[in-house]
């Protein structure tokens, strides 16, 4: 008979066989892009150039990744280096995987972002020396050498750090909150900053309105969430002209560390539905308990209904710090985070490995589905983003105060990459091919698109929109997927299908800017292309 020592070491063999197939069944593959990146990214955009901007903070001492030569900050108030010789942001290739430092001279400490119409990365706020600071980063090919410039004619009327950006309509942003912000301002500058009492009347002891969730309906208005509030938003006339019910389950924006992201817009883009998942409970953040269990409870609501109210649904994983990626298919994704905690530093334990994808058309109890689990942790600061090719970035993780590597949960300089199912082998047959779309299209203009596809088209192929937003602290800013009206497939003879689209009407249901257009297979996306909506 096998001693106790034996049977456990069998037990242990068996369970970690069981664990293997279990994870080798579920959907979805991971890629190690990046070893390492010499820095951890508190802040990830992707550009249509097909690059990504990872950014930092500064006033954080040495990363692993060194300036051009000549190129040093000087700051005389930097706690840690007066002369910081290290980059802070980095531009990433996707193609060759290069890595080119670029220059951030104040400090991005949870601050906010969103591209303008002409592609140009819009950066606002920080800490210190960035807490009024306006940047821009005009995105070029990889080869090139465009950098961060500060801008030193105009600044922000009120100092944001763990503010929220959302473009609008014209093109102009709206710059939502932040610590001590309970205002709203604009880039460009309108009047100044607007009180929005609403964010005052719900902060708690805990600060849970930090960093609010900011969304663009296509009524125009604004649905801004904090705590565990909502209201509509004019900002044509700064006033409040909705307040929707109170979301149960506790405070869900930092550093309580839920996430929330607008479903697809499709059909006449009347209706806007927002999803609000995960959280830490109240007090949590205030006892600084990193094994406090974080909820699995999610919120759904018709925001652009006349009766809105929330509709109630569970993950399988409490989730803190969960962040949400609207995949091309409409099909949201759920990435990163920890079971207990909430955001801070050293403040998160027990990592949630297990990403989930929601599938929005389907009944309550059947939208969630379990894929396949990574290995590395991702925790406080750490992104996810939607790549033209249908993947998803992942990057950061950094829940100390300085970089440090000798930890349970070190700073994360590695890249991933998450593909979902729909990039699984099986499906390759399945994966349509632009083969011709215009650069650019007006606002309601009909145009064609040409597409190829390895097998024949069943049904419809749709074209659909997605931006490119700036991914932070578990919300990715301004983000949305708008489905175009299309028609059936033409075959044209020659292995191609037509499909007639028509773009979105007005910038309320798309605000001016790249998107990358996605065509849709049953299911399966093409490779985008970036493609210019303009009025």
């Amino acid at each position: 008979m096998p001693s106790v020592s034996q049977q456990w070491l069998l037990l242990l063999l068996i369970s970690t066989v069981l664990t293997v197939f279990a994870r080798a069944d579920l959907p979805g593959t991971w890629e190690l892009l990046v070893q390492n990146a010499g820095l951890a990214s508190m802040h990830t955009a992707v550009t249509r150039f097909n690059t990504v901007v990872l950014l930092d903070r500064t006033n954080i001492g040495p990363s692993r990744k060194m300036l051009r030569r000549g190129h040093c900050r000087k700051d005389p108030y930097d706690a840690v280096l007066k002369l910081d010789c290290y980059a802070h942001s980095v531009l990433f290739d996707l193609q060759t995987k290069q890595i080119r430092p670029l220059m951030i001279q104040t400090d991005t400490w949870c601050s906010s972002g969103q591209f303008l119409p002409d592609g140009t990365l819009l950066q606002t706020g920080g800490d210190l020396d960035g807490v009024k600071k306006i940047r821009k980063f005009v995105p070029c090919e990889a080869t090139g050498s465009c950098d961060w410039v500060e801008l030193a004619d105009v600044e922000l009327a009120n100092g944001r750090w763990y503010a929220t950006n959302q473009i609008l309509p014209d093109g102009s942003v709206a710059i939502v909150g932040g610590r001590a912000a309970n205002t709203v301002e604009y880039y460009p500058p309108r009047k100044g900053a607007v009180a929005l009492n609403f964010l005052a009347d719900v902060e708690d002891n805990q600060m849970d309105n930090l960093y609010p969730y900011v969304h663009l309906l296509p009524n125009g208005h604004l649905f801004i969430f904090a705590n565990n509030k909502a209201v509509s938003y004019d900002h044509n006339v700064d006033k409040i002209v909705k307040e929707y019910p109170p979301l149960d389950g506790g405070p869900r924006n930092y550093p309580s560390a839920g996430s929330s992201a607008m479903l697809a817009l499709e059909g006449d883009y009347s209706t806007a539905v927002i999803l609000v998942c995960g959280g830490a409970p109240y007090g949590a953040f205030i006892e600084r308990s990193t094994d406090t269990p974080a909820h699995g409870s999610c919120g759904r609501i018709i925001a652009t209904s006349p009766d809105p109210v929330w509709e109630m649904e569970d993950m399988p994983f409490g989730r803190i710090m969960g962040d949400m990626v609207m995949l091309p298919s409409g099909d949201v994704l759920v990435i990163n985070g920890a079971q207990a905690g909430t955001q801070g530093f050293e403040a998160a334990s027990n990592p949630c490995l297990y990403p989930l994808l929601y599938r929005s058309d389907q009944p309550v109890g059947l939208r969630f589905m379990t894929l396949n689990p990574g290995t590395v942790p991702r925790l406080y600061h750490s992104t996810a983003n939607l790549l033209p090719d249908g993947r998803v970035l992942i990057a950061g993780s950094n829940p100390h105060y300085f970089y440090r590597f000798d930890a349970e949960f070190p700073t994360e300089l590695r890249i991933e990459a998450f593909s979902p199912e729909y990039l699984s082998p099986d499906r390759a047959n399945l994966r349509p091919i632009f083969e011709g779309i215009p650069e650019t299209v007006r606002y309601g203009e009909s145009f064609d698109v040409s597409v190829s596809v390895p097998l024949s088209v069943v049904g419809v192929v749709e074209v659909n929109l997605g931006n490119a937003p700036f991914a932070t602290h578990s919300f990715s800013q301004g983000q949305r997927l708008v489905k175009l009206a299309v028609t059936p497939s033409v075959p044209d003879g020659e292995g191609r299908y037509r499909i007639s689209c028509v773009a979105p009407p007005n910038g309320m249901v798309a605000p001016p800017g790249y998107y990358m257009a996605f065509a849709v297979n049953q299911g399966v996306p093409s490779v985008a292309r970036w493609i210019h909506l303009v009025s």
